[in-house]
């Protein structure tokens, strides 16, 4: 009888720890169901939303703004983050650069990227955009100094080149195969703009090394083709012998290309700087002698990579310089 009683106690002594057992499992299954629901939901514990990073660029009319796109999307992908790009229609619509960005402070958008079209004109609408947290990279042309400061435009990174020695490194192309005197010309960017100015002095100095060259014109045609095409024929009427261009861009550089096959002017050393893909087919017919590849698509690729850096508070250099690359026939064979 006691043994009876032994096993029926045993018997029930399991059959209660079983029971508490269940109970305590079947109390983190359901806590694991919660878990799982939430996790479909996109709520779980420690998941972020992505960041939304805008690119904001001069225009996409110039091939040089597509391939900073390219390397942008590169970083987008890596990063894992979601890229909008937004451009002007040509790279004078500054007024419509300062709309996009006025949308993007009402987007709330966690980040812009910026190759403002003017250095002056998008400091205070950045001011704007970064007052309500928004954090700000500026790439290809330099916001200017002075004014951010005095507005209160701080901590923002700029990624480019050096534009005064890659336009050196061009200029100084030609300036070398010249060895009598000889009349030269400038065609500049956007005046308004830092690389403009920083490429035009690069040029002078490039040609002011050289004692036979006097440069006899120097005339914006603000970034276009043919804005280029009508300006070198108003120099070239005034200086029929000038010899040698230097153009900030490849864009400009096409232009009086056109402009020097139209009027049948031939024996025309020109520069450029931008290394786009019609620039190199140019170079190969011989009608270019030199472009600068300044590599945009690595401006916007590491434009989106630090811009992540400053939204999760990492350390960023003020400056970033990507190196310039002096390209030439010999150079694409």
């Amino acid at each position: 009888m006691n043994s009876m009683f032994k096993k029926f106690l045993v018997l029930a002594m399991c059959i209660i720890v079983t029971g508490l057992f269940v109970g305590c499992g079947g109390k983190s299954s359901n806590d694991g169901l919660i878990q799982d629901e939430n996790t479909l939901n996109g709520e779980s514990k420690g998941e972020t939303k992505p960041y939304t990073v805008a690119l904001v660029m001069k225009t996409l009319t110039n091939p040089f703004f597509v391939k900073m796109e390219e390397g942008a999307r590169k970083a987008e992908e890596e990063l894992g983050i979601n890229l909008i790009v937004k451009t002007g229609a040509k790279e004078t619509s500054i007024e419509q650069q300062i709309g996009i960005v006025e949308e993007l402070i009402e987007q709330k958008v966690d980040a812009i990227v910026i190759a403002p079209g003017s250095s002056t004109e998008l400091v205070q609408v950045l001011k704007k955009a970064q007052d309500v947290g928004i954090k700000i990279v500026n790439i290809d042309n330099r916001l200017d100094i002075e004014l951010s400061k005095k507005v209160g435009l701080v901590n923002v990174p700029f990624i480019s080149v050096k534009n005064n020695e890659g336009a050196y490194l061009s200029a100084k192309y030609i300036s070398d195969m010249i060895t009598t005197p000889t009349k030269t010309a400038i065609i500049e960017g956007i005046r308004d703009a830092d690389n403009a100015n920083q490429r035009k002095i690069g040029a002078e100095k490039a040609f002011g090394e050289n004692k036979n060259i006097n440069i006899v014109a120097s005339e914006t045609a603000n970034w276009k083709i043919d804005e280029a095409r009508t300006v070198a024929a108003s120099v070239f009427k005034k200086n029929s012998d000038i010899k040698a261009v230097f153009c900030a861009n490849d864009m400009m550089a096409l232009g009086v290309i056109e402009c020097l096959k139209e009027n049948d002017i031939k024996d025309v050393l020109v520069a450029g700087f931008d290394n786009l893909d019609d620039a190199r087919k140019a170079i190969k017919e011989g009608t270019l002698s030199v472009t600068i590849d300044q590599q945009a698509d690595i401006q916007g690729y590491t434009g989106v990579m630090k811009v992540i850096d400053l939204i999760e508070g990492r350390e960023v250099p003020n400056e970033t310089f990507v190196p310039v690359k002096v390209i030439t026939k010999k150079d694409l064979q």
